[in-house]
């Protein structure tokens, strides 16, 4: 019998978009993989990967204390039933609450990991300290309780749950992201006209869209010919969202093209010609490896994150955080050096190629799930899954 993996996730389409070629290495490599998330879009595509998709009510936007309190006995109940070998648990809440329930469940091995320290952790402490300062002492309980070991994606993550007390040292592990498929994401040539300069997220204030719209007036008063485009779709479950109307009026008033959500990225990010994400914290930005990975110049904020794919005139141009004027001049200076451009991009794409590959990403999660559980027993990968009744 496979060994069961449960990926515990906030939204099918995270999983879907994220986290699903590490569900195919794991598979692959004997484990039987369950998804555990709210199901909007992507329930068919799960299950026709062959994993088992089990659908929950846990919510990121809720913070009603009922809602709460179900989603958190369904985790208990769903460990119970499925009795995983391990359980990864992604964000905040999944790893608050799934903590929680793995300890009531006897869950052997917990895997928790911060793809970012998310809203809660930004510089705004005005709004944020009375959460920070509970989500520290739940998390720091909810960890020690499943004796988890927890996955950052940078240095600076690392750091702040130390300091904070929230896991001890000997518990972290870095594993930089995702990974990026460098065979689907390849350098090609944008197309002729007016080039394209484009921020390609969820479409939220903490991405820095606002500066980027600063950036692009400053830089239209100046006389830059070029398209300036978003690519994303509206998060309306994160308390940073940028309403659809706003867009639309910055569709009206200046000329942005808002191209929403699209699944043919490496399309996408190959008709761009510089690639922005002003983001003012992130875990490591899985757009900006694609985008190294198409060879693309980039430009980036200072911060976690994007600094650690974004290395300043190596493999792209670092600015300060919210600083639109610092991020006019960047994009500017791409636009006038096709030379630089260049330069940047071949080393982006190196960059990616050398070290943030799906296989090298997914074997190191493997080799995590090996440290932990031991290895699965290796069988057919046309083995059908068992059904979770």
């Amino acid at each position: 019998m496979r060994p069961r993996l449960v990926f515990l996730v906030t939204e099918d389409w995270t999983f879907w978009e994220i986290r699903r070629d590490l569900a195919r290495m794991a598979f692959e490599s004997g484990y039987e993989v369950i998804i555990a998330t709210r199901v909007s879009t992507y329930a068919e595509r799960i299950r026709q990967a062959g994993f088992t998709l089990i659908p929950i009510a846990l919510q990121r936007e809720s913070r009603n204390p009922l809602k709460e309190l179900w989603a958190f006995v369904e985790l208990i109940r769903l460990y119970r039933r499925v009795r995983p070998q391990i359980v990864q648990q992604v964000a905040m809440k999944p790893v608050l609450y799934g903590s929680l329930a793995a300890w009531v469940a006897q869950v052997p091995v917990v895997v928790n990991v911060f793809g970012g320290l998310g809203y809660a952790f930004t510089d705004r402490p005005e709004e944020t300290s009375g959460l920070r300062a509970w989500l520290q002492r739940g998390l720091q309980s909810a960890i020690a309780l499943s004796r988890s070991v927890v996955v950052v994606q940078n240095a600076d993550d690392r750091e702040v749950l130390v300091r904070a007390k929230i896991v001890a040292p000997s518990k972290m592990r870095l594993i930089p992201g995702s990974g990026v498929d460098v065979q689907r994401f390849v350098p090609v040539d944008p197309p002729a006209g007016d080039p394209i300069v484009m921020l390609a997220g969820r479409m939220l204030w903490d991405k820095g869209v606002g500066e980027f719209v600063d950036a692009v007036i400053r830089l239209k008063q100046q006389g830059a010919h070029a398209r300036f485009v978003l690519v994303g779709r509206c998060d309306r479950g994160n308390p940073t969202a940028i309403a659809e109307e706003q867009l639309h009026q910055w569709t009206r008033e200046y000329g942005i093209e808002w191209w929403g959500h699209r699944e043919d990225l490496p399309a996408v990010l190959g008709s761009a010609t510089v690639v922005a994400l002003p983001s003012y914290r992130e875990g490591l930005p899985k757009v900006l490896l694609e985008a190294a990975a198409c060879g693309k110049a980039m430009v980036a904020t200072d911060v976690p994150g994007c600094r650690e794919v974004v290395r300043h005139r190596e493999t792209g141009l670092l600015v300060p955080v919210r600083n639109a004027h610092a991020l006019a001049d960047a994009i500017a200076e791409l636009l006038s050096n096709p030379g630089l451009r260049t330069a940047l991009g071949e080393r982006a794409r190196s960059l990616a190629v050398q070290q943030y590959a799906t296989a090298q990403i997914g074997e190191a999660f493997l080799a995590l799930y090996r440290d932990l559980a031991g290895a699965p027993v290796q069988l057919s990968s046309r083995e059908s899954t068992r059904v979770i009744s």
